[in-house]
């Protein structure tokens, strides 16, 4: 009886953490918005562009200021949860590494893919994609720059811990002209390549 009442309580604790994670744990909008400057806006943050790590070794584990990827271009970049993720390695990615002609069309300098993972793993899951070549994927291993944008989410319901929302941006010399986030991390419907092909 005991271990019947222990089941049916742990059953309902764990469906009611990934109902939390699948449907109500995320918010329709962020701090960061359409007409800030997404460099000022994250004052001090760098990210960590995808590498292997004998490659972070002899670069001094060097980082990416951030207004060195989007002062002056213009830049789609889009944010997922993490690497080796079922929507983000089933979708989220090939959309954007299929569009690349699209966006290239458009004048697009650059579509960036970020995640808070570590430039190593990022560096492995594009390789595995085959969409390095497409996509510039930065590590955000530490999450600050999402947090600094109000873009982070705790996904310890699915043993992730603090990752971030599922989006999307375009922006123009630092300034973000479009911005899509999802209400849940594990929707696709607003921060894929054909959302943000047309707001461009």
């Amino acid at each position: 009886m005991a271990s019947t009442i222990l089941k049916r309580a742990t059953t309902s604790v764990m469906r009611s953490r990934m109902e939390s994670f699948f449907i109500g744990a995320s918010r329709s909008y962020a701090s960061v918005a359409v007409g800030i400057d997404i460099v000022s806006a994250a004052p001090d943050v760098s990210l960590q562009k995808a590498r292997s790590w004998d490659e972070g070794v002899s670069s001094n584990f060097s980082t990416t200021p951030l207004k060195d990827i989007f002062k002056g271009k213009k830049v789609v970049i889009f944010g997922l949860p993490g690497a080796y993720t079922g929507v983000c390695s089933q979708q989220h990615v090939p959309s954007y590494k299929k569009s690349i002609d699209k966006f290239k069309a458009k004048g697009i300098d650059s579509v960036v893919c970020v995640a808070v993972n570590d430039p190593y793993v990022m560096n492995a899951w594009a390789d595995k994609l085959e969409a390095k070549d497409a996509i510039e994927f930065y590590g955000d291993f530490d999450g600050s720059f999402h947090k600094s944008l109000e873009l982070g989410k705790d996904l310890s319901a699915a043993l992730l811990g603090p990752r971030s929302e599922r989006w999307s941006a375009y922006v123009v010399d630092g300034k973000v002209k479009a911005l899509n986030v999802e209400k849940a991390p594990s929707d696709f419907k607003v921060s894929g390549a054909e959302v943000i092909l047309e707001q461009i």
